[in-house]
């Protein structure tokens, strides 16, 4: 029973409340006894059409806003991110003791709060709306804060741009996210939205013109012994599982500027940022060329302050004149 929802797990962000449906199995581990009622063989096929049926996952556009739908019952919580009407992911948990025995306002105010820590990533910094089927919780903002539980949650709601709806619980439901290529289900196509990286290709189209890239390979191709740890592979050199990149190749500032001027770069400073560009990347020039970005990177420049203390003014002590 650990092995199947520990495997099914692994995928609950692509099946819509995963929490729900797995509680009859998850209650089975913490008994002594495992007794397979109708309830928990219901469940169990349950979760295998769930994960048997694939579904196509939308990638996040980040210019257009996101959609969150919360629904929340005596068994846990479900939630849905979206993009007009397609959904990003999806995101269910069971509620702890503590929270079952609390009030039904509670419950819809735990499932916001956590869902909305659980997709800051998407969620920071852009506008998007909460759907949900509690209407008092639509005058949250305009509510007297009173309870310790609003205190509570309304904090980690604190720097987000939303605003929530009231909708119906009936029409609080996922929109299709299956794909369907023509009339028949048997002929139903389901696929899995996969992000598609250009960069190598790009990259092997450049080094085709370098001379030094060249010169390299042809030494490797005809004194191999020489070179024992550079190897060919798609059309790029590897040395010791890494790709070599000449001094002379342009891509080596937009590979410093997505390692760490993007977002996922985080304007690291320069050890970390040396760090990612060596897991996959190697150059005769990898520290220097990283060292010299990370000091000529105007954000840090603006952003950032030393941390070290302010260095005071050169008093040399006088010499003294005994031990």
């Amino acid at each position: 029973m650990r092995g199947f929802l520990g495997l099914v797990g692994f995928y609950r962000r692509f099946i819509k409340g995963y929490a729900t449906i797995a509680s009859p199995l998850s209650q089975l581990l913490t008994k002594a006894e495992l007794v397979w009622s109708p309830e928990v063989e219901n469940a169990f096929q349950m979760l295998k059409n769930a994960v048997t049926t694939a579904l196509v996952l939308a990638l996040p556009d980040f210019t257009k806003p996101f959609t969150m739908e919360t629904d929340a019952s005596g068994l846990g919580m479900s939630d849905v991110l979206s993009q007009e009407g397609h959904p990003i992911s999806f995101f269910s948990k069971q509620f702890c003791p503590k929270l079952l025995r609390s009030s039904t306002y509670v419950w819809e105010l735990a499932a916001i709060t956590t869902a909305v820590k659980k997709w800051r990533q998407y969620l920071l910094g852009h506008h998007f709306v909460i759907l949900t089927d509690h209407r008092s919780l639509k005058e949250l903002m305009n509510q007297v804060v009173q309870t310790p539980e609003q205190h509570k949650y309304l904090a980690r709601l604190l720097g987000f741009d939303y605003v929530i709806q009231y909708r119906v619980g009936k029409s609080n439901v996922v929109a299709d996210a299956l794909s369907r290529s023509g009339g028949s289900t048997s002929a139903s196509l389901f696929i899995i939205s996969v992000p598609h990286f250009v960069f190598l290709e790009y990259l092997r189209r450049e080094l085709q013109t370098n001379q030094d890239f060249i010169t390299l390979r042809e030494k490797i191709l005809t004194e191999a012994q020489a070179y024992p740890d550079h190897s060919l592979a798609q059309h790029l050199i590897l040395y010791r599982g890494r790709i070599w990149l000449p001094p002379s190749c342009s891509f080596i500032k937009i590979l410093l500027s997505e390692f760490h001027q993007s977002p996922t770069g985080g304007h690291m400073g320069f050890r970390k940022t040396l760090n990612r560009v060596a897991e996959n990347f190697t150059l005769d020039t990898t520290a220097s060329d990283t060292r010299n970005f990370v000091a000529n990177c105007l954000e840090c420049q603006l952003v950032k302050y030393e941390p070290a203390k302010p260095k005071g003014l050169l008093c040399p002590l006088p010499v003294s004149s005994q031990p």
